[in-house]
């Protein structure tokens, strides 16, 4: 490393967010620009380990100390080019990803980690401001025909590398705009998605169809595309929502996270939603139930909305400040972890079930009736802790459960495994020759950046595959 020292002289820093007032009056990212000279002191507290347990601990194997150095000593071009190398969109990573690079970084077992996911961001957007970041079309063509079934992480990474081999490539998605949760999963404030469609002009220019609204099981089916093309991919992500199943869940105004979000997302890109299907928060007393990430995107977004108060539920207990020493180095941690979304308002309470809902006269939920329970994995209700809260807007973001079985999976014979994902083998394979599976439809509800390296690594056996 260029500044051995640099874990000595500098302190973990971050770029400011912007202020609570200013930002839940708009729906742009939170966090201020972030100056050069104090990128290059991040890049210098970047240890040199003899074993870099960040690469471990990425699951796309990022060449993180050697673009740490390269920033340090400000050649950003070949830093963008070493990010590249092993991640086709860390623009996504570098501000959705949880990190667990860091978590694994070796500065962190007595330091707070080295900023890996600012740096890994900060290059990037080095690249795009300077013009670095070009369409890469294939030198060759192979004469191969490659569809991938859905335009999320996995797909997207998936198709951008097949079509950088010579293979040409369609992407089939459902919805009317291409991109998946990026796209309609994912607030405006956590990712612009003019960030998103800055990516898939580069892919278009390399070549890359996209389809979209084309639900492949109704539309067209899977046996129609394995027939017209040498091979198919699917990564079509975990849609099944995971249900509450409790006395009064089909009262209106209790919706799934899914249906809450991609909405907001929708109006933020200037689509006009129907009043009779509108979900709103605005002047609505909310409950959350769930406290991961989906959680926190309902926070934010209801926040925005000017909700009237909103409380979030979660039926774990909570956890630590620290690290626990039930997940040690380099493992990802368990503890306490707040988002920007919990900064600006809002209750978090943890330990809580809930047992029904009641409603008004009009067949509208009015109060959510709840108690609080004792650890997993029993969760067993305390003695005279129920409570009622009152509750307009109910939104359920408890993670998935899956894919979606109904359609493509069921009429299709594919094989699934013991969770109900789609079954491959050790190559991404599903049980028919040419059809291959990746990302959450292949290992359930997971993080963008493993979307990312299931498509790469798919991408790399479909090549071989095609090869014979």
């Amino acid at each position: 490393m260029g500044k051995t020292t640099g874990f000595l002289e500098y302190q973990r820093e971050l770029p400011a967010r912007r202020p609570v007032t200013q930002r839940v009056n708009d729906w742009f990212e939170i966090y201020y620009e972030f100056p050069e000279e104090k990128q290059k002191d991040q890049g210098a507290r970047c240890m040199d380990c003899g074993v870099p347990f960040c690469n471990s601990g990425c699951p796309v194997n990022n060449l993180i100390p050697d673009w740490n150095d390269l920033v340090f000593r400000g050649r950003w071009k070949e830093a963008v080019r070493q990010l590249h190398a092993t991640n086709n969109f860390p623009e996504f990573t570098g501000r959705i990803c949880p990190a667990p690079c860091e978590a694994a970084c070796v500065l962190g077992i007595t330091q707070p980690p080295v900023a890996i996911k600012q740096i890994e961001k900060s290059i990037v957007e080095r690249g795009f401001e300077e013009g670095w970041i070009q369409p890469e079309p294939p030198l060759h063509q192979t004469g191969k025909k490659v569809a991938v079934v859905g335009s999320g992480p996995a797909g997207l990474a998936a198709a951008q590398q097949l079509r950088r081999a010579g293979h040409m490539v369609t992407v089939y998605e459902k919805a009317d705009r291409i991109g998946g949760l990026l796209r309609y999963g994912i607030p405006h404030f956590k990712l612009e998605k003019q960030i998103v469609d800055r990516r898939l002009a580069q892919m278009f220019a390399e070549g890359v169809e996209f389809v979209t609204g084309v639900h492949v099981g109704k539309d067209v089916t899977l046996a129609q595309l394995r027939e017209r093309f040498d091979a198919v991919l699917l990564a079509g992500g975990a849609e099944h929502p995971r249900d509450l199943t409790v006395p009064g869940r089909g009262l209106k105004g209790i919706h799934y996270a899914m249906e809450f979000l991609p909405q907001q997302n929708r109006r933020n890109m200037h689509d006009v939603v129907p009043d009779e299907d509108a979900i709103l928060a605005t002047g609505k007393h909310v409950v959350i139930i769930g406290g991961g990430d989906t959680g926190a995107d309902c926070l934010g977004t209801c926040h925005r909305q000017k909700a009237a108060s909103v409380q979030q539920f979660e039926i774990m207990p909570q956890p630590p400040d620290a690290r626990s020493p039930l997940t040690p180095w380099p493992l990802w941690p368990m503890q306490l972890r707040t988002e920007g979304a919990h900064e600006e308002g809002g209750v978090r309470q943890w330990g809580l079930a809930t047992s029904h809902f009641t409603g008004d006269a009009n067949g509208n939920v009015a109060q959510l009736h709840g108690t609080r329970v004792g650890p997993p994995p029993k969760f067993e209700a305390i003695p005279g802790s129920e409570f009622v809260v009152e509750a307009d807007l109910v939104l359920l973001a408890m993670g998935f459960a899956g894919p979606v079985k109904q359609g493509m999976l069921a009429d299709s014979g594919l094989e699934l495994d013991a969770r109900g994902n789609v079954a491959t083998d050790a190559s991404y394979a599903t049980s028919q020759s040419g059809i291959f599976a990746a990302g959450d439809m292949r290992r359930g509800q997971s993080l963008v950046v493993w979307a990312i390296a299931e498509g790469r690594k798919a991408a790399e056996s479909i090549g071989k595959f095609l090869r014979g």
